[in-house]
């Protein structure tokens, strides 16, 4: 029991501090990989509208072919 108590009062255990380090730099990476995906699916989204707009554009409406029934 002292050796417990001891223990708990001598501070923190080097390997769950080192535990905890670890896992602070991975939650840092996942965010960072987080941003970094929003921001290529930012761009791709801008690119498809773009895309979507000019081919709907590029539809002439007046010579289009009536669906088949």
């Amino acid at each position: 029991m002292a050796k417990a108590l001891l223990g708990y009062v001598g501070g923190y255990d080097p390997r769950v501090l080192a535990e905890m380090r670890r896992l602070q730099q991975r939650v840092q990476d996942l965010e960072s990989e987080l941003v970094r995906m929003q921001a290529e699916n930012d761009a791709l989204s801008a690119a498809t509208r773009h895309d979507h707009d000019s081919l709907l554009d590029s539809i002439d409406v007046s010579k289009a072919e009536p669906a088949l029934t």
